[in-house]
């Protein structure tokens, strides 16, 4: 069974930065395309990076956090990141990571869902 287990989120002031970490267990992790969504209060899920399966993947980013997130994988490690800088308080959400095999999407068309880690930005 794959798992999907985020960590890094928190608190941090507007013009700060965090970085995300996502570790895959049981599956082939480096088959995957991965991808990370997040989901503010009130609204929906929304995608915000997204990298392909190779070790020195293509990456496609939502257009509001370009130049300020930087999505990277360690095929080594099973895990993804999600390095995030000059934080904004409409960055406020709880951020997912998933996975999929195959191509990466905009779409929630992920198989596999971590559950989740909220970053707030304070401003």
């Amino acid at each position: 069974q794959v798992q999907l287990e985020e960590s890094g989120g928190g608190l941090v002031e507007a013009g700060g930065s965090l970085r995300l970490s996502c570790v895959v267990s049981g599956g082939i992790f480096s088959t995957y395309a991965m991808g990370w969504f997040r989901q503010a209060p009130g609204k929906g899920r929304e995608f915000v990076a997204a990298i392909t399966s190779d070790s020195d993947g293509m990456t496609s980013y939502l257009h509001s956090v370009e130049g300020r997130f930087t999505i990277s994988r360690d095929n080594s490690k099973n895990t993804v990141y999600l390095q995030m800088d000059s934080l904004k308080p409409e960055d406020t959400a709880v951020y997912f990571c998933a996975a999929r095999p195959g191509y990466m999407t905009h779409t929630r068309d992920y198989d596999y869902w971590g559950q989740g880690t909220p970053v707030t930005v304070s401003s």
